[in-house]
């Protein structure tokens, strides 16, 4: 008997978890644009969405009246970044332009500023640490930037760490990461920097979908090394997006030659452990874009539903998880 209501209680409790580890479909008040190889980030409160292989404005998405806002055109087209968040305001800082597959390095930063609706050029970034689709994260009111490509998606992979100062405009380089990787993302977790998910994207030998690289590599702030997760990522793509909760690296959305839809699969590191567990699988499976982590829920919005180009998406999804 006690075997059987032990039982009972495993079912009603696994069954109020899945009831509640779901991605949900945000229904918004209204429709946002469509794009993909933009980014997704978070300031203040409110979401932004800008950026991608077509000119679409910076959109503001509130996550209270769950409504999207066009706030300002872009002074450029830009895509293949990761916006950063910084000092209230929103830096695009190793973006492409151009068409495919030589899209070019834009040179300089472009700061956006929300509560002015207004675009300005920011710093220069030296000529010889050049590239595009790079990882960018902040720390201690530095910004740094790891690895990207030179030259779109043809050639040119670099394994570049670089750090810089804005209350300076002072440029350092760092040690280079283990091994290059377009197409990703970067993500801090404590004192060190994740880098998960992303290739090699090889257009001059016909292999643009084909390298992913499954290693996890992180960098230690404390240390100033290397150094690479024992595991590797259980489902290699490229075009990821990735956050952290407390110790937890989520790496979720993607592209590979495995699959024509984008990658659904939402998995998670454990960076104390190395070990890897999975949260529930997206709605629409999607890359190219971001991913925001806000009160204790990850948002994805935008992507394309397929490798490549498109089909371009403009919903939203949310998994509440703490």
């Amino acid at each position: 008997m006690k075997s059987y209501f032990t039982s009972i209680l495993v079912l009603i409790a696994f069954a109020a978890f899945g009831q509640e580890s779901h991605w949900e479909v945000i229904e918004t008040t209204n429709e946002a644009s469509p794009r993909h190889e933009n980014s997704f980030v978070e300031l203040n409160g409110k979401f932004y969405a800008l950026g991608g292989r077509a000119d679409r404005p910076v959109e503001e998405y509130d996550p209270v009246t769950q409504t999207w806002t066009a706030l300002a055109d872009v002074p450029m087209n830009f895509h293949h970044f990761q916006a950063l968040a910084f000092q209230n305001e929103i830096y695009v800082i190793g973006a492409f332009t151009g068409g495919y597959p030589h899209e070019t390095p834009i040179p300089n930063f472009l700061i956006f500023n929300p509560e002015t609706k207004q675009w300005r050029e920011g710093p220069k970034i030296p000529e010889e640490r050049l590239r595009g689709s790079v990882g960018v994260f902040s720390r201690d009111d530095k910004i740094y930037l790891v690895c990207g490509i030179i030259d779109g998606h043809w050639d040119g992979h670099v394994t570049w760490f670089d750090e810089y100062d804005p209350a300076t405009g002072e440029w350092t380089i760092l040690p280079d990461a283990p091994r290059p990787r377009d197409h990703h993302s970067a993500t801090l977790v404590g004192d060190k920097v994740y880098l998960a998910g992303g290739r090699t994207s090889h257009a001059a030998i016909g292999k643009v979908l084909d390298l992913t690289i499954p290693e996890v590599d992180y960098f230690d702030f404390n240390t100033q090394t290397w150094s690479t997760v024992s595991a590797p990522l259980p489902t290699p793509r490229a075009g990821t997006s990735t956050i952290s909760n407390g110790t937890k690296l989520v790496v979720m959305n993607g592209e590979s030659n495995t699959q024509v839809p984008a990658h659904s699969e939402v998995e998670v590191l454990d960076t104390q452990t190395g070990t890897w567990s999975k949260l529930p699988n997206l709605n629409q499976g999607r890359h190219g874009t971001g991913v925001v982590y806000y009160q204790g829920k990850i948002y994805v919005a935008a992507g394309s539903a397929n490798r490549g180009g498109g089909p371009e998406l403009n919903n939203i999804e949310v998994l509440e998880w703490k």
